[in-house]
């Protein structure tokens, strides 16, 4: 009877040692893209050889810049949320009822004569004499 090969430990260590530091080519299936210039990718899942999930990154127009401002659509799909990349057309109708909003929110603001800047942030958030600004707080009239 003869033994198959030993298997050297240190040679196995080696080896993934100087293949961790080879760059990977990753490729993945473009699936599209958005308004902000950002490409989605994704590897899809493959149960017969144990992949349950599929692969799913971004490329942003910018690199090293992953801070940037993306679709909700495209977000929900990356975080696995939903199944099918959301289409142009949904994306497109989105934005348009995103800046419909920011035109009624500032013909709102300069109707009341109140210009707030439309930023992120509590701070930006509109002051209304009628509000509160905290829960149960006294306001500066009371």
């Amino acid at each position: 009877m003869t033994q198959p090969p030993a298997r050297s430990i240190w040679k196995i260590v080696l080896t993934n040692f100087i293949n961790s530091l080879r760059p990977r080519q990753i490729r993945g299936n473009l699936v599209g893209s958005d308004y902000f210039g950002n490409k989605y990718y994704e590897i899809p899942a493959d149960p017969s050889v144990g992949k349950r999930k599929a692969s799913r990154w971004f490329d942003p127009p910018k690199k090293d810049d992953f801070m940037q401002e993306m679709p909700a659509e495209w977000e929900a799909w990356l975080r696995g949320r939903r199944t099918e990349p959301p289409s142009e057309e949904e994306v497109m109708r989105n934005y348009a009822l995103m800046q419909m909003k920011k035109k009624n929110a500032i013909a709102v603001d300069a109707k009341s004569g109140q210009m707030t800047p439309m930023e992120k942030g509590m701070e930006t958030f509109p002051k209304r004499p009628e509000y509160e600004m905290s829960p149960g707080a006294k306001s500066d009239k009371e």
